[in-house]
């Protein structure tokens, strides 16, 4: 079998005497689609903490591609790999959804020059910068606003400028909080689209937590459902639905 794109082994975090995360495992296959479920204060978001390197656990390792990133700062798993979104968007205001992602796919190539390009000095596009990123526009369907400062588009279409710009630092793994959250149903449609090509034109693997659980499940094909800080079911998205613990603990089904 091929090595996951990530991977938490063991992850157990404490704040105070709340036992947020309880000796937590997950893959994500490479290549693949992984959706997180599960009530809220269930753990998802301190996992991805302990992930992306903002949550130090007590106990457990993470792993990049088999490679343990445990001790690493997130700018350096990062650099590993890694990608995140955020539940609150994350944008700078003032920049265009163009400007987002001309500085992500620089940040990733070495080619920052910050104080030059966000002062808008650093004009003349790198090698294979103006392909990357026209690329991006085009799948993430943003060419109409990409000139649109971000502090003017709605939530929902910030929403997939975060993911775009994520994408721009072209990631191992895609680790993306609540990425429907806010969007219309044609928007929630399209966006899952847009994970499956990333999927299976690019290769990224993708973690999504997220409270749409039928478009999770739709989209997924490994699910792994938290509750009280402890994984109750891992398996596939139709496991998962006739899973009597899921039932009782996400669902509100007695079991």
């Amino acid at each position: 079998m091929s090595t996951p794109a990530l991977e938490v082994r063991g992850a157990s975090v404490r704040f105070g005497g709340v036992q947020a995360l309880a000796d937590v495992s997950v893959q994500v296959p490479a290549a693949g689609i992984m959706g997180l479920l599960g009530p809220n204060g269930a753990g998802k978001t301190t996992l991805f903490g302990v992930i992306s390197g903002l949550v130090r656990p007590q106990r457990g390792r993470v792993l990049v591609r088999g490679v343990d990133v445990t001790g690493l700062s997130p700018a350096r798993r990062a650099r590993r790999g890694l990608a995140r979104t955020f539940q609150r968007l994350e944008l700078f205001d003032h920049l265009s959804v163009r400007e987002h992602l001309v500085l992500a796919w620089r940040i990733r190539h070495g080619r920052l020059r910050l104080l030059a390009d966000l002062a808008g000095l650093g004009r003349w596009p790198w090698p294979g910068e103006r392909d990357a990123v026209e690329g991006l526009l085009e799948l993430f369907e943003l060419r109409d606003v990409a000139d649109v400062a971000a502090g003017h588009l709605p939530l929902g279409l910030g929403r997939v400028v975060e993911i775009a710009r994520a994408v721009a630092t072209d990631p191992v793994v895609l680790l993306a909080d609540e990425p429907f959250s806010g969007l219309s149903v044609p928007e929630t449609r399209g966006l899952a689209g847009v994970f499956r090509r990333l999927r299976d034109e690019r290769g990224i693997a993708l973690c999504l937590v997220e409270h749409d659980v039928e478009t999770v499940l739709e989209l997924a094909e490994q699910v792994t459902v938290l509750d009280f800080g402890r994984v109750i079911a891992t398996g596939t998205p139709a496991e998962i639905r006739v899973d009597p613990a899921v039932q009782a603990a996400y669902l509100g089904v007695a079991p």
